[in-house]
C-alpha cells in the first residue's frame, strides 16, 4: 500500500494517493469521479462562493461532474472543452494545451453549438484542479474567441503556487511534493 495525503475538502474527508509525476516530483491525486459526495459538496461550496454566471465551461474529463453539479445547482447551463473531436461535432474549433498530468500537448476542442453560445454570456471556468494554470489559459483562450465574458475561474483544489493567485476561487490549497 502506497503513501496518501489527508484532508477535508468541504466537510468530505479524503485520502489522496500520492502519484509519481517525474523523478523529481510526486502529487497528490484528487479524482471526483465517481465520488458524488464530494461532487455535490464541493459545487455546493464554490457556488456560494462565485459570481452570477449564465454557463459553466470544463475541460474533460475530470472537470465534468464538477461542471454538470454545479450547472444542475446554479445556472442550468455547461459546456465541455473535448479532447478529441466526435462524428456529432460540427465546425470543431481548437486551442492547444501542456498539463503536469499528461507528458504530451494536447487539444482541446468545442463544437459550433456550444462556441455559439458563448457570445455574450457570463462565463464561470471551473476544474477539479488547478496548478500550472495551462488548463484554464486554454479554456480561457476558447471562451474569449466566441465574445464570452470570463466573471470567474473556479476550482476545488489549487495546487502548488496557484494557491497564491488572485484570479481563481478554490476550496483547498493541495501541496507539490518534491522529492
Amino acid at each position: 500500500m502506497g503513501e496518501y495525503y489527508k484532508m477535508t475538502i468541504a466537510g468530505c474527508e479524503r485520502e489522496l494517493p500520492i502519484c509519481p509525476i517525474s523523478d523529481t516530483l510526486d502529487i497528490a491525486g484528487f479524482v471526483m469521479l465517481g465520488d458524488v459526495e464530494i461532487t455535490e459538496k464541493t459545487a455546493a461550496a464554490l457556488l456560494a462562493k462565485c459570481p452570477e454566471h449564465d454557463v459553466v465551461v470544463t475541460a474533460e474529463t475530470k472537470g465534468i461532474p464538477l461542471c454538470y453539479e454545479m450547472a444542475r445547482q446554479g445556472c442550468r447551463r455547461y459546456i465541455v472543452a473535448r479532447k478529441s473531436v466526435k462524428a456529432y461535432m460540427r465546425n470543431p474549433i481548437h486551442v492547444e494545451v501542456k498539463s503536469i498530468t499528461t507528458d504530451h500537448v494536447q487539444k482541446l476542442y468545442l463544437a459550433e453549438d456550444d462556441y455559439r453560445g458563448l457570445n455574450g454570456k457570463r462565463v464561470l471556468i471551473v476544474d477539479d484542479v488547478i496548478s500550472t494554470g495551462e488548463s484554464l489559459a486554454a479554456m480561457e483562450d476558447l471562451v474569449r474567441q466566441f465574445g464570452g465574458n470570463i466573471v470567474g475561474r473556479a476550482c476545488v483544489l489549487a495546487e502548488g503556487d496557484a494557491k497564491d493567485r488572485e484570479d481563481i476561487i478554490y476550496l483547498e490549497p493541495l501541496p507539490l511534493f518534491f522529492k
